[in-house]
């Protein structure tokens, strides 16, 4: 994928769930993964020629893994021209050593995200994006249908009135295949993930699933998400659809 066409699908998320409005300050979460630097680059390039103009920065939550290198990451958010803050935490100590927690996702993810939104607030920013995907979005009706008995998936936009802060997901219609050939033709510095439980979720069982449903029904993906996007699902803002 090249960036002209992340732009445009970026251009299209933005605009029909509304996610950007003049003055803006959006801080990109980057854990380091292919996603979150696939997004940096999205808005860095939007921000060109968007007419709502808007601020941009970077932040990463650190959770404490050894041999997590950042440097990269540091080095990219310099060419960009982008501020990019890092956040220390010791939140892979506490899981894995403290709690020894036998399934820290849930947890992990939730003390993440107040790590993340903390340093947001504090960086002067109104919004924080996050890099789910079509994938990501897909999957996680897969594991709510599963595992809480209903149709649901995280919003394309959503206000945290305790935070009093709005988090936007810009490359919602970026399918994850392209995000993969994006990091390939960009040379991304994508750093790996020292989680010990990385590719052992639930989250991997239901993106291994839809890949075979695909193989066998090809286009039930995109159905899939069709679904959702026209479902009425509750906390979901208003889509109007731009014919450009």
């Amino acid at each position: 994928m090249k960036l002209q066409q992340l732009l445009s699908y970026t251009r299209k998320a933005v605009d029909e769930y509304q996610m950007i409005e003049e003055g803006d300050h959006i801080a990109v979460g980057i854990s380091g993964g292919k996603d979150s630097l696939t997004l940096l680059y999205a808005l860095h390039g939007l921000k060109r020629f968007y007419p709502n103009h808007f601020e941009l920065s970077a932040v990463t939550v650190d959770l404490g893994y050894e041999a997590c290198d950042f440097s990269p990451v540091v080095e990219l958010c310099k060419e960009l021209n982008v501020p990019y803050h890092i956040v220390k935490t010791d939140i892979a100590h506490i899981l894995f050593e403290d709690r020894k927690e036998p399934n820290p996702c849930s947890l992990c993810a939730k003390m993440r995200k107040g790590a993340l939104n903390q340093e947001v607030k504090k960086m002067g920013c109104n919004k924080v994006a996050y890099a789910h995907h079509k994938d990501d979005i897909v999957e996680t009706m897969l594991l709510s249908l599963f595992f809480e008995g209903r149709f649901y998936s995280f919003s394309p936009r959503t206000y945290l009135d305790r935070m009093d802060l709005t988090v936007i997901r810009p490359i919602m219609f970026v399918d994850e295949a392209d995000v993969i050939g994006f990091q390939h033709k960009y040379d991304l510095p994508v750093v790996k993930s020292r989680c010990p439980i990385d590719g052992l979720t639930k989250r991997q069982y239901a993106k291994d699933l839809i890949r075979m449903l695909n193989q066998e029904n090809p286009g039930v993906k995109q159905r899939m998400f069709t679904a959702i996007l026209n479902g009425n699902i509750q906390g979901w803002p208003e889509r109007i659809p731009h014919t450009r």
